[in-house]
């Protein structure tokens, strides 16, 4: 009894320094080195300037405060306008800064973690009951744990380019041809990578799969591991004979010509995605997007607030005083505006529907007027004899009648 006994206990101990060592060997191989290679990435983003620090704002910046400093800041620092060396990066910071900020939901997350995402760093893993042990014991029992086919279909990237447009041409769209570079198959080889007459074969080393089982010697026997087979970089796929023209690659860089329609209304800052105008796809998948971002230059006469314009127009005294009937252009042509008698400067005048469309058609924005009564700085003597004539008659410079701005300066004399 007490030998069968002692037999148990040993047999329970060597099961348990077994099970401890391979509890301990997965989470250094599969979770904890994965975890700290993820985490590179974190650590360098700690090295990012505070978003609201980018665009000179403090945390409790409205919406509103936000859109126009990344307006400021864009324009200052735009490739296109700013030559300075560090232009380019410093735009690309204000941009990355702006999207986030501008939209609530980033916005919320950043205020919470900041530059930190909460679920970067363990890469995605799946820690329920570690997958219930069984990947633990495939990976040394000859399992291999799960992959990738290295031959599956991939999704090609995305990319982006940059497109100026005059005030005019963001507010009514235009449609219009951009040449960019990209890659493509190769005419040569019909994007195989292998010379003309030739094939591509399965890597002898690991028949194809694109992984190699690499035994290791332990304590506790030969444990076999799965790598990504160095022969073939993982492919599965040899090419004896590759192709001159584009050296085994099967991808050639093009200047690929296409149409683009800007819509009407779209903004400074704002993107458009060209579904599968993006690189060509792997192994047979789809290709990816382009993403058109717009740069909208400046008007010397108009201002743009979302779907409103807003301008100035100068009036002479004379036309604010007595009323008067003016011209205002409107990126829909000219238009007559009532001065009414007693137009204080300043004031703001509102012409429904001469605005922006909406880029996503929801109806069209307003021009907002405000008018500037101009003080003439040269007088011939009879227009200054006729000037405190009128001062003479009225007594005071201003109507002490109405309770307005100058009757409000009086009382603030006073108090003092």
């Amino acid at each position: 009894m007490c030998a069968n006994w002692g037999w148990q206990c040993h047999f329970q101990k060597c099961v348990k320094a077994v099970c401890t060592f391979l509890v301990d060997y997965y989470l250094r191989s599969v979770i904890i080195l994965p975890l700290c290679e993820s985490n590179r990435e974190w650590i360098l983003d700690m090295s990012k300037r505070d978003y609201y620090e980018v665009l000179g704002l403090s945390k409790s910046a409205s919406k509103d405060e936000i859109k126009k400093a990344y307006r400021k800041l864009s324009k200052q620092y735009h490739p296109d306008i700013n030559k300075a060396d560090d232009a380019a990066d410093k735009f690309k910071e204000i941009k990355e800064a702006y999207e986030v900020l501008s939209d609530e939901q980033k916005k919320a997350h950043y205020d919470q973690f900041g530059h930190t995402d909460p679920n970067q760093g363990f890469g995605g893993q799946d820690f329920g009951g570690f997958g219930g042990f069984e990947d633990i014991f495939s990976s040394f029992f000859g399992g291999g744990g799960r992959r990738r086919d290295p031959n599956a279909p991939r999704q090609g990237a995305d990319l982006q380019y940059t497109m100026t447009l005059s005030f005019e041409e963001a507010a009514f769209g235009k449609d219009t041809e951009i040449e960019i570079p990209r890659e493509e198959d190769c005419g040569t080889c019909k994007g195989s990578g292998a010379k003309p007459g030739t094939k591509v074969e399965n890597c002898s080393h690991c028949q194809g799969t694109g992984q190699l089982n690499v035994e290791q010697n332990t304590a506790f026997g030969r444990i076999v591991n799965r790598r990504a087979c160095h022969h073939c970089q993982g492919t599965g796929k040899i090419i004896p004979n590759k192709c001159s023209t584009c050296g085994g690659d099967g991808k050639v860089q093009k200047r690929k010509k296409i149409q683009v329609k800007v819509p009407a209304g779209i903004d400074d800052g704002q993107q458009l995605r060209v579904t599968g105008q993006g690189e060509p796809g792997i192994n047979g998948g789809p290709a990816g997007d382009l993403y058109v971002v717009f740069h909208v230059r400046s008007h010397e006469f108009f201002e743009r607030d979302g779907d409103d314009i807003y301008c100035e127009m100068p009036v002479t005294f004379a036309q604010a005083a007595l009323g008067d009937e003016i011209e205002v252009p409107t990126l829909h042509g000219k238009v007559k505006l009532k001065i009414p008698a007693g137009t204080q400067t300043s004031t703001r005048f509102r012409l429904k529907g001469k605005g922006v469309p909406n880029v996503r058609g929801y109806g069209q924005g307003d021009q907002h007027v405000v008018v500037l009564v101009v003080t003439p700085k040269k007088l011939t003597e009879k227009q200054k004899d006729l000037l405190r004539e009128f001062s003479d008659i009225s007594g005071q410079g201003v109507d002490e009648q109405e309770d307005g701005f100058f009757s409000k300066v009086k009382r603030a004399f006073k108090d003092r």
